[in-house]
């Protein structure tokens, strides 16, 4: 039965070669679409996954809560926390530290091997950590002891992608590099194992790991006054006994925070609330946008999900609506079988087996284009989506789940519909397309373009505000200035002999240094409150470190007092430059705001103050995701980060020989880098732009989907309507009356779509906008433009049919009559 089945199903598809083909090339799409989706939604959702006691592994974040209420979350911690955690509760089998490099971007690896060329790069993703990590979380090694690997403070491990760069296709093992920077005091660190990179499924995407004794971090844990408060910069991670339950264990740690650090908070002057977060939860908690890599927002994958549902649906509808509305065509075939005893079970299974057999087709030719364009869409979507994924059991299941979902959704209205057709009807030519089939049809189609009218108006308000942001006044000079980092001490110590050297140069009009400029991460802040109040009633201020000059270079905008000068060398670090926002959360007026003093805590019996000398206006350090924070400048007489340039020319690229030259005359042993100071600040709307790249194909893969189906239906209904065009043609009619006649419906459909789309997508958009703290307005005429566009295409689309049949000789099209 089965066999005969797809036998004169196949039959069926090869009389009808224009309607299969469609069919098969309109699922094939959406499937194709669909899988790709389906591929990166499983990466995104598969994060840490791989570890061996995943289920146990938590990481230890805080809430920092203000006197005023005001809270801070926070995925880091105190130095000390780890340590007492594990002493204090019984239920933790491990703990270890993770710390960041936040105070270089890049770090200078070296390797000298005799008689070998000396092999030097920089890199971006080293992590010190404790030589408990590797108890705690699991990587392949491919040499050395995971164990013992980080037991000795001068001791590295490299990825397999770093040990080749440095050592080639030898042995890494038990070499020795030398690391520069904060990261390594450039000194000597022993290679005691080598590990297969799993940053791709990490959120813990590194390329080596140092001891959290090593470095800059190592000389501040070595400090004594480290207290349970005030050095946040430590990510703790906990690995609990199996079975036990996280709900309990953090009802318990209230009273840890009583214990060890009540009397601190107390001295800072506000609370600390202790959360778990599971470790397989991190890369999708957006509520923190960093938690060592970038986290993902789970409503951006339901959006993925959604697009590749509806893309899969608008093939589906094209199905439906072909087939039903090809019934009479099928209805004397339907009316003989029953005649001849056909049940009505047999007859769905028999239009479903054509389904399957169409299905399963375009499943095939969708598998072929994952292959083909896998490669594409990886760079659509940043992602690094290997062909062999394609083949694992799970993704192999998902894709047959989906073709078999696919054909019984698309062949279930098709085959219930045609199954219950009257055969005595049928028989006597009495049938007709039902009512209620044609309006399905209608309201499918209209289906279709309340989709794809929906995508068009969100990648116009997408792609206008990232133009929004792109273009939006920072506050101050993004363009033509040139980032040098100063990533060791020599470089640090040869700022102001490469400052002045730069400045020979006629096309740098301005160089100074910085700890941290507009764009990168600052995690450097205070807390202050003003005099006659208590620390009870202080608040949070981002805080920097520049150069006197600094300001001027960047060309913020001054409000009222000065800033820092050359002119007044007596400023010291108790003078403050501030924002606007900074007065606005103290409530002080502008114009009573120079000389105005701002207290402190320096410790439990003394309190220091700082004088405001100068306000700038308002400026984004931050991107436009977040509003304005209070921000403090300290005046710093060397040891920066950054050295920010001012080319004064469009020509930045004929600088920039000048630039390394300098740099490699006075630090000859390290590679001369830089970057853009606008690319960095646009860097941080990677996601968004991702997101409307993503969005952008896919509108264009929906609307030629609804294309396709329009087209076919065209295409029938110029068929279904030939004799009557052919008496129309005979009595008078023209082309152009004609092609409006079989158009005039379909462009009615279009309109109620439009009508049915503004509301929903507005509201969509709407609620994706408030992710920003600064964002467009959704205006009316993008709702105009997706509607003209939406007509224009389904014109298109169906007077290339209209027109056809408007020019058929009606001769031809009356003769059987």
């Amino acid at each position: 039965m089965f066999k005969n089945y797809l036998k004169i199903a196949w039959r069926n598809l090869l009389s009808s070669k224009l309607f299969s083909a469609i069919n098969v090339f309109g699922l094939s799409v959406g499937m194709t679409c669909c899988m790709l989706l389906l591929l990166y939604i499983l990466s995104e959702t598969s994060f840490d996954k791989h570890q061996e006691h995943v289920n146990d592994l938590y990481l230890l974040r805080s809430e920092n809560v203000q006197s005023n209420g005001e809270k801070m979350d926070n995925p880091r911690a105190p130095a000390p926390y780890a340590q007492a955690v594990k002493a204090e509760f019984p239920e933790v089998v491990q703990v270890t530290r993770l710390w960041q490099n936040f105070l270089e971007n890049k770090t200078l690896l070296k390797t000298s091997q005799p008689g070998k060329q000396e092999r030097s790069f920089y890199e971006t993703k080293g992590i010190h950590v404790d030589s408990t990590f590797f108890d705690v979380f699991t990587y392949k090694f491919i040499e050395g002891d995971a164990k013992t690997a980080l037991n000795d403070p001068h001791s590295v491990v490299l990825s397999e992608e770093v040990a080749g760069k440095l050592f080639g296709n030898e042995s890494a093992l038990n070499k020795t590099i030398r690391i520069g920077g904060r990261s390594g005091n450039n000194e000597d660190f022993k290679v005691t194992g080598v590990f297969h990179n799993e940053g791709a499924r990490s959120h813990i995407d590194a390329n080596y790991f140092v001891s959290i004794h090593s470095g800059w971090v190592g000389d501040y844990l070595r400090q004594s006054d480290i207290d349970f408060t005030n050095n946040n910069m430590f990510y703790t991670y906990l690995r609990l006994k199996p079975g036990t339950s996280a709900e309990k264990f953090s009802a318990k740690l209230p009273s840890f925070i009583e214990k060890y650090a009540r009397k601190d908070l107390k001295i800072a002057g506000f609370d600390k609330k202790l959360y778990l977060l599971p470790v397989k939860d991190i890369h999708l908690f957006s509520q923190i946008d960093r938690i060592v890599g970038p986290t993902t927002s789970t409503t951006y994958l339901y959006v993925l999900a959604s697009i590749a549902l509806f893309t899969l649906l608008i093939a589906c509808i094209n199905f439906m609506n072909l087939s039903t509305a090809r019934s009479a065509k099928r209805a004397a075939e339907v009316g003989i079988r029953k005649v001849m005893g056909a049940g009505k079970g047999g007859l769905i299974g028999q239009f479903l087996a054509e389904s399957m057999v169409l299905t399963f087709l375009a499943l095939i030719l969708a598998i072929i284009s994952v292959l083909v364009l896998l490669p594409f869409f990886n760079q659509l979507s940043d992602k690094s989506l290997q062909i062999s994924e394609l083949f694992k059991s799970e993704i192999v299941f998902s894709f047959v789940a989906l073709a078999l979902i696919t054909g019984l959704l698309s062949g279930s209205y098709p085959a219930f519909y045609l199954s219950v057709f009257n055969p005595l009807d049928v028989i006597k030519g009495k049938f007709v397309n039902s009512v209620s089939a044609t309006a399905l049809r209608r309201g499918l189609v209209v289906f279709q373009f309340v989709i794809s009218i929906g995508l068009v108006v969100a990648t116009m308000v997408i792609q206008g505000q990232i133009n929004f942001m792109r273009d939006q006044p920072l506050g101050f000079a993004k363009d033509q200035q040139i980032v040098i980092p100063l990533r060791s001490a020599e470089a640090r110590k040869a700022y102001t002999a490469l400052r002045n050297e730069m400045l020979q140069n006629s096309r740098i009009s301005a160089a100074s240094g910085t700890s941290y400029y507009p764009g990168i991460l600052n995690p450097s802040d205070m807390s202050v409150f003003l005099p006659g109040q208590s620390v009870n009633d202080d608040g949070l201020i981002k805080t920097n470190g520049v150069a006197a000059d600094f300001m001027q270079t960047m060309d913020f905008k001054l409000a009222a007092g000065r800033m820092f000068s050359a002119d007044f060398p007596a400023d010291t670090n108790l003078k403050i430059v501030v924002n606007e926002a900074a007065l606005r959360k103290f409530g002080i007026p502008l114009e009573k705001s120079v000389g105005q003093k701002l207290n402190f805590n320096m410790n439990e019996n003394t309190i220091g103050s700082l004088e405001i000398i100068g306000v700038v206006k308002d400026f984004h350090f931050e991107d436009l995701h977040k509003v304005i924070q209070p921000y403090a400048f300290f005046l710093n007489k060397d040891n920066f980060n950054y050295m920010v340039a001012h080319v004064n020319t469009r020509d930045v690229s004929s600088v920039l020989p000048f630039m390394e030259a300098k740099w490699k005359a006075l630090v000859p042993d390290e590679p001369f880098s830089y970057t853009f100071l606008n690319d960095d600040f646009q860097s941080n709307y990677s996601a968004d732009a991702r997101t409307s790249r993503i969005v952008n194909s896919f509108t264009i893969v929906s609307i030629l989907i609804s294309c396709l189906g329009l087209f076919g239906l065209a295409a029938f209904a110029a068929q279904q309507r030939i004799k009557e065009i052919g008496v129309r043609k005979v009595l008078g009619a023209s082309v152009a009356s004609i092609v409006a006649l079989l158009s005039g419906d379909f462009m009615k459909l279009v309109l109620v779509s439009l009508i049915i789309a503004t509301p929903l997508t507005w509201y969509v958009m709407s609620k994706w906008l408030q992710d920003f703290a600064y964002s467009i307005t959704i205006e009316w005429w993008m709702f105009l433009i997706a509607g003209v566009l939406a007509i224009a295409i389904a014109l298109l689309t169906v007077s290339s049919q209209a027109i056809k049949a408007a020019l058929t000789n009606p001769v031809k099209s009356l003769k059987s009559e």
